[in-house]
C-alpha cells in the first residue's frame, strides 16, 4: 500500500484520507464482518487513527460486541450504506478501513485470513495465506 491513499462511499457523501504507512492487512471471517460486508469475509486495512481524518460528509455508526470480545463501532455512509471504517474498542488507537472503500483496492494485499473459526464452508481462502483461528497475533 502507499503511505498516503484515500477512499470514500459509493454515493461520494463522505471521503477520508490516510497519511500513515498500513499497520496490517488481513480478510476477517468473524460473523460480525460477515454481516457487515453480505459475504464471506470483510478484507480489512489497519492505520494509525492519528494518520486517519475524514474529508468529507458526517457517517453513520453502531456499537457492537463483537466476537473478539470487545466493543467495536461500525461506521458507514447514511446515504448510501457503504461500509467504510471500523473502531475496534481493543484499540482505541487504530481505524480499521475497508478495502472496498478505497479509492484504489487493487493496492490492497492481505497477509493472512483471520477468524477462520468462522468461515464458512463455501468461502475459498487463498491457501497461501497465513490462517489464524481468532485475533491476529502481535
Amino acid at each position: 500500500m502507499p503511505a498516503s491513499f484515500s477512499g470514500g462511499c459509493a454515493c461520494g457523501a463522505v471521503r477520508y484520507e490516510c497519511t500513515g504507512e498500513p499497520l496490517f492487512a488481513l480478510n476477517c471471517h468473524c460473523r460480525d464482518c460477515q454481516r457487515e460486508s453480505g459475504s464471506a469475509f470483510a478484507a480489512v486495512l489497519g492505520v494509525p487513527r492519528a494518520a486517519f481524518r475524514l474529508t468529507r460528509g458526517s457517517p453513520k455508526h453502531f456499537d457492537l460486541k463483537a466476537d473478539s470480545g470487545y466493543t467495536t463501532r461500525r461506521v458507514f455512509c447514511g446515504e448510501c450504506g457503504s461500509p467504510l471504517f471500523g473502531e475496534p474498542g481493543s484499540r482505541p488507537d487504530m481505524v480499521t478501513i475497508r478495502a472496498g472503500s478505497l479509492d484504489d483496492p487493487s493496492d490492497f494485499r492481505p497477509s493472512q485470513d483471520i477468524f477462520i473459526v468462522s468461515a464458512q464452508p463455501w468461502d475459498h481462502m487463498n491457501p497461501r495465506l497465513p490462517k489464524v483461528p481468532r485475533l491476529p497475533t502481535a
